[in-house]
């Protein structure tokens, strides 16, 4: 699939058409999907909208190979897992196409890289060379080109933070929760021009909290109006962002839908709970239509939020790992 059809979406129209493509592709060329798929009797020569496509349940990623025909992967990304836990695998067979989608959705709502003193703290992945998300903003620190730009531990980030403010600096600061928990924890002199960006993840660091009461930690500390968010996974080759209350927009090639708890296969109107389904145009030769453990709401703006995850014995659908 042509790079410049998938990023260069502008309608829903053409996001609809390329869509059906792809999933008539991978229908086609990934096996596991393609099982799915007749499991439930969908065949592409049937599904004639975006409603009709079935969506690959994720944790397919943790028991097959998702990958298309006969391709080797560049790179396999693997999700941090717990203890004992199996870990989602996704084989990349084309890393220009992440760079590519990660880039051009961080310029979509921020701008060039160029543009920023980009400082990451990301203890729990700065060490892995098979985390996705350090891969995805190892990159963007290189194209920023600012000298202070790069991975830090919070004990070393105050004093820069400090330099970073009198210079006036344009600054986003991206981090894993727990560890902009713990540079809060002592006072900070305010970063007028900083974008402050959570990316999640207590990882039993910490205890578990509300959107709300976490931004309101983050606002008071960083002596912001709003603290931004990044929401993408290991499965995904893009991301969405959310410039403040958690509300996420997604780059013109993905969208977000929700489906009822109760039929997998079924999706919910605007404004109700429901299962986080998404469509990653860029994750051509993996699976683009994943469902996701997440649960959420969508808004009739485009918008939608992410409410909490699904309890393992809450999942429903996915009784068909046996494939």
């Amino acid at each position: 699939m042509d790079a410049d059809r998938i990023f260069g979406i502008q309608s829903a129209g053409e996001f609809e058409a390329l869509a059906l493509e792809t999933f008539a592709l991978q229908y086609r060329h990934v096996s596991v999907y393609k099982q799915f798929c007749e499991h439930l009797g969908k065949h592409p020569s049937q599904v004639k909208g975006l409603r009709e496509i079935p969506f690959l349940p994720i944790d397919f990623f943790k028991s097959h190979k998702v990958l298309s025909g006969e391709l080797q992967p560049e790179i396999v990304f693997r999700s941090s897992g717990t203890t004992g836990s199996t870990r989602s695998q996704h084989y990349v067979a084309d890393l220009g196409l992440y760079r590519e989608s990660f880039t051009r959705g961080f310029e979509h709502f921020y701008g060039k890289p160029s543009d920023y003193c980009i400082v990451a703290l990301l203890p729990s992945y700065r060490e892995r060379s098979d985390a996705s998300l350090s891969y995805m903003v190892g990159e963007l620190i290189a194209q920023s080109t600012h000298p202070e730009s790069g991975f830090y531990n919070p004990g070393e980030t105050g004093a820069l933070l400090e330099r970073l403010a009198e210079s006036q600096t344009k600054l986003l600061l991206i981090g894993v929760t727990f560890a902009l928990l713990d540079l809060v924890e002592k006072p900070l002199k305010t970063i007028p021009n900083a974008i402050v960006m959570e990316t999640g993840g207590m990882k039993g660091r910490r205890k578990e909290m509300v959107r709300a009461e976490l931004h309101s930690i983050l606002s008071k500390g960083f002596g912001l109006q709003e603290i931004h968010s990044e929401y993408g996974m290991t499965e995904l080759l893009s991301q969405a962002y959310s410039s403040g209350q958690g509300l996420f927009r997604c780059p013109p090639w993905m969208q977000v839908r929700i489906r009822d708890t109760e039929d997998p296969l079924s999706p919910m109107e605007t404004g109700r709970t429901g299962g986080v389904d998404i469509i990653d145009l860029a994750n051509q030769h993996s699976c683009a239509f994943i469902a996701t453990q997440d649960l959420g709401k969508s808004y009739a703006n485009g918008t939608f939020e992410i409410l909490g995850r699904f309890d393992h014995s809450d999942i429903r659908g996915c009784n068909l790992m046996a494939l």
